[in-house]
């Protein structure tokens, strides 16, 4: 029986929901525009469209020298999305730890607003200042990876203060929408004003995205400690005897008003001890971290291809309009969504979720195999697109959420240390790097030998998925037939 949840829980579920919507939102404008973005750094689109009505002058490539042809500008694109995820990467592994130690509110808006402003230069300014230059565009988007990086393990921190383990594979698959979410909303708002120039799809979802981190640093709780409550147990909810002012957002409502509405009885109890943050690498060695890390690495690179590449693929490869591929590529992300929610909530009723991931993955490189062989027919690719969706982005959002919590809050740091935000830094980085390499070999791989074979290398890399956590998959198929012999003992 899942504890009672209260409208402070529907908060912090909701604000943590949006912060990452709006990141990924604006993250997903990037891979939309990637068309427009290919168009404006080749000077062939001067001579095929013998007008420079939408574009620079002719000059700007003289000055600037950028790409002679489409294929130059299309490697260069997946070496951006490398170049993000390295750097996204790294910081992971970095804000992990700062999150522990540093309040989670301050660390959270400081990246949503950050990230706005360097998206704003990149893709707004440089283009109205008509400044192209390509080592500034890598510095950018190293930045941008850094700043990015701290509000993952924020959010999913934050949601394991306030979320007991308890129904926490249903309560976090639903959460884990928020990518996919941001990524439809991404789409709509790029395909929205795509028609004014790439430059206004930054710079709709750069300005969402700075109001979204100010809202977050004045109204977010990221723990029931803010409000006079101890940490969220399976029990319900303890008052604690003191409340660190330093920790309170400014928008909180008054301490005894919130003990009248739980009608919490206060009991004499010592002070609870402050968590020691863990190290790094004791949070890199706690079971389960490493296969999962691992195997997260492998469909990270796959879910992230579809991410990065997917709408470009289905310009390209069929011909649609920029528009219409922008609006048919979020059904994958429609499907991971269900995924993700489906998946986690019968990983609650097993109590285990190494089987649900592999029997999910093991059915994705089937339909993954069926996808690369889909017609040109948006109906058919859309339905195709929703199921791959559902049994790769499903998977991914438990790894990253559910299971990362799970770790991080596990039996092996006895309640006497913090290493929720440092364990998700860890998986969500080791992820990261894999999706980093992954970006440039998917340009690699299609310019020397054709999409087909960029769908056998996924194919190929969701098999290693599985591979990293046979270990685990055993050992919990082994604890379900232990507790179901002695269910039919007890009978």
């Amino acid at each position: 029986m899942w504890p009672p949840y209260t409208y402070h829980h529907l908060l912090a579920f909701l604000l943590t929901f949006l912060s990452y919507v709006l990141l990924h939102s604006s993250r997903k404008t990037f891979s939309n525009v990637k068309v427009s973005i290919s168009a404006q750094w080749t000077p062939s689109a001067f001579q095929q469209n013998g007008s420079t009505s939408s574009l620079s002058p002719g000059e700007t490539w003289v000055e600037n020298k950028l790409f002679a042809d489409a294929g130059e500008a299309t490697l260069f694109l997946g070496a951006l999305d490398s170049i993000f995820l390295f750097s996204y990467a790294v910081g992971l592994y970095i804000s992990g730890v700062i999150g522990d130690r540093f309040n989670l509110r301050y660390v959270l808006s400081f990246g949503l607003c950050g990230s706005a402003v360097t998206e704003f230069v990149f893709g707004t300014l440089t283009e109205w200042l008509h400044f192209y230059n390509v080592y500034f565009y890598c510095i950018l988007w190293v930045i941008n990876g850094l700043l990015q990086s701290t509000v993952w393990p924020c959010v999913v921190a934050i949601m394991g203060n306030w979320f007991g383990k308890s129904g926490r594979g249903f309560v976090f698959g639903l959460w884990s929408a928020c990518a996919s979410v941001g990524n439809i909303l991404g789409a709509f708002l790029a395909s929205s004003v795509l028609k004014y120039g790439y430059e206004y799809a930054f710079l709709v979802t750069s300005v969402v995205q700075f109001a979204g981190g100010v809202v977050v640093f004045f109204g977010l709780l990221t723990s029931p400690k803010e409000i006079g409550l101890s940490d969220y147990s399976e029990t319900g909810l303890r008052p604690v005897t003191r409340d660190t002012d330093s920790q309170r957002p400014l928008i909180s409502d008054d301490e005894d008003e919130l003990c009248d509405e739980y009608s919490i009885q206060q009991r004499d109890e010592e002070p609870e001890p402050q968590p020691k943050a863990i190290g790094f690498l004791q949070a890199f060695c706690l079971p389960g971290v490493i296969p999962y890390s691992l195997a997260y690495a492998c469909l990270k690179l796959v879910n992230y291809s579809f991410f990065f590449w997917l709408p470009f693929y289905l310009s390209n490869n069929f011909g649609w309009k920029e528009v219409q591929a922008d609006r048919l590529s979020v059904w994958y992300d429609v499907g991971g969504i269900v995924g993700g929610t489906v998946q986690g909530l019968i990983s609650d009723l097993l109590g285990k979720r190494a089987p649900v991931l592999a029997i999910s993955l093991l059915l994705a490189m089937g339909a993954l195999v069926g996808y690369s062989h889909s017609p040109n027919n948006q109906l058919v690719n859309g339905a195709l697109l929703a199921i791959t969706g559902f049994l790769i982005g499903g998977p991914s959002n438990m790894i990253s959420s559910a299971i990362s919590a799970d770790l991080g809050r596990q039996e092996a740091l006895q309640n006497s240390q913090e290493a929720l935000a440092t364990v998700t830094g860890i998986v969500d980085g080791t992820g990261s790097f894999g999706a980093a390499g992954g970006q440039y070999l998917v340009s690699l791989i299609e310019s020397k030998l054709g999409w087909m074979c960029v769908f056998y290398f996924f194919i190929f890399m969701t098999g290693c998925s599985v591979l990293f956590i046979i270990p685990l998959i055993y050992g919990e198929i082994r604890s379900l037939c232990r507790d179901s012999q002695a269910r039919t003992h007890q009978l």
